[in-house]
């Protein structure tokens, strides 16, 4: 069985910075697009970074270009998301995701998320 677990989440200051960390099991990241999904209160699901399947560029979404950088590491089954100068607005579950295309508009598997709260 697929399972993503995400970790590092938490609560951090405006200004602050958290990293997310997620592992796979039974899973391979190969022809997989891999990244972070976000729901903030009262809020869709959106998109925040992604690693293109097959050595296909990054993507951030435009609100967090500059302070997260996403970072994988292929042997290790691990997708990292750094955030810095977080910001309240950043408050929401995050999310560990996979798809089985090119890009994660379409996730195929998902973590449970993780909590990241920033204080004002």
């Amino acid at each position: 069985e697929v399972q993503f677990v995400e970790s590092g989440g938490g609560l951090a200051q405006a200004g602050g910075s958290l990293r997310l960390s997620c592992s796979a099991s039974e899973f391979s990241f190969h022809d997989y697009a891999i990244g972070w999904w976000r729901q903030a209160p009262g809020k869709e699901r959106e998109g925040v970074s992604c690693i293109r399947a097959r050595g296909g560029t990054i993507y951030y979404e435009d609100s967090v270009k500059g302070r997260f950088t996403i970072s994988s590491d292929k042997a290790e089954n691990t997708v990292y998301l750094q955030m810095n100068s977080l910001k309240p607005e950043d408050t929401a579950v995050y999310y560990c995701i996979a798809a089985y295309d090119y890009d994660c508009i379409d996730p195929t598997y998902w973590g449970r998320g993780t909590q990241v709260t920033v204080s004002s």
